[in-house]
């Protein structure tokens, strides 16, 4: 039998990872996990970008729109 210790490491990294989430969502800061998911689930015949085409498509969508920041 398996020690509650063994299973430690990964409820802390499971913890980690959803705080880190919603941290980009907070500030965000896209997240291409979430994407890559979305794609494979909801839009199967479609092509998922890269992480590299990714970053570079939601930087160019966020300066795209002048107006939508305030700054």
């Amino acid at each position: 039998m398996r020690s509650p210790r063994a299973h430690a490491p990964r409820a802390w990294q499971r913890r980690l990872d959803a705080a880190a989430a919603a941290l980009r969502r907070i500030i965000g800061a896209p997240d291409y996990e979430h994407y890559a998911a979305h794609m494979r689930a909801c839009h199967p015949g479609q092509q998922v970008l890269s992480r590299d085409e990714f970053a570079r498509q939601r930087l160019e969508d966020r300066y795209a729109r002048p107006g939508a920041r305030c700054c």
